[in-house]
């Protein structure tokens, strides 16, 4: 082995060594630091119940409604590329984007597809979580962290809607909004203030964009880092048998 080699190898180990500090032994107290002082691990607790980890338990909604945010995240900021939040021009600039562009129509497919997927996958996982009875305690903080990562859901679905200005997207925003304003004392005021106006143009384009790219992500992306601690510091994913040991634990 030449001296550059042996040099290129140490270095390697030595990077290595730098991102993986811990070495995998095989015992619990090293595999306990390997979670911990890792930034990719430290999300996930030192240790998992068995019943959890079956596919069965959870169908990996939550990792699914996780991939989904982060498919519309990377296709959603390649779309932008070529939009305008113009009325003037973002039915064009949609147009031109799926006969002009490479892969144009590939990606807001994805996109569209994607957001789609991402509000069912939600909802089962919402399903999953109080069917199994996994909001009960400890974990009802984290359960209304979820219904409101539901509910962001929607909106975002509901504000990217309107984005291309066609007609099926300004007829449908133009029904949600109506019935928002049927909402008794604050309805008219909510739609005004959803609208930018009494009647939906270039405010409301300028709105639902700002909320669809920038405002709602990023409201969505640190109720996605609270919920990932949460279950981490609640001791992973709930069990059926934690609610018998509770039942039980509470009638001695």
């Amino acid at each position: 082995m030449t001296r550059q080699s042996l040099s290129q190898k140490l270095t390697g180990n030595r990077v290595w060594k730098s991102i993986f500090r811990v070495p995998n032994t095989g015992n619990d107290e090293n595999r306990a630091r390997i979670i911990a002082e890792s930034f990719f691990w430290h999300i996930h607790p030192v240790k998992v119940k068995t019943h959890s980890l079956k596919i069965t338990y959870t169908w990996g909604l939550g990792v699914i409604s996780f991939f989904l945010f982060l498919l519309l995240t990377f296709t959603g900021i390649w779309l932008m590329f070529f939009y305008t939040p113009s009325v003037d021009t973002a039915y064009q600039n949609i147009s031109e984007l799926e006969t002009r562009v490479n892969y144009g129509i590939l990606i807001r497919t994805m996109h569209r597809w994607g957001a789609h997927l991402m509000v069912l996958a939600v909802f089962l996982h919402l399903c999953r979580v109080f069917f199994t009875g996994s909001y009960k305690r400890p974990r009802e903080f984290n359960w209304v962290v979820g219904v409101l990562l539901w509910l962001i859901t929607l909106l975002l679905s509901f504000t990217g809607y309107l984005l291309p200005w066609d007609q099926l997207s300004y007829w449908a925003v133009t029904v949600g909004t109506n019935i928002a304003a049927s909402i008794p004392v604050i309805g008219e005021q909510l739609r005004v203030l959803v609208l930018g106006s009494k009647e939906i143009g270039q405010d409301t384009l300028t709105r639902f964009y700002a909320l669809h790219v920038m405002v709602l992500p990023v409201v969505m992306s640190i109720l996605i880092g609270v919920h990932f601690w949460r279950i981490r510091k609640d001791g992973g994913l709930s069990s059926p048998m934690e609610q018998e040991e509770d039942v039980n634990g509470g009638e001695r």
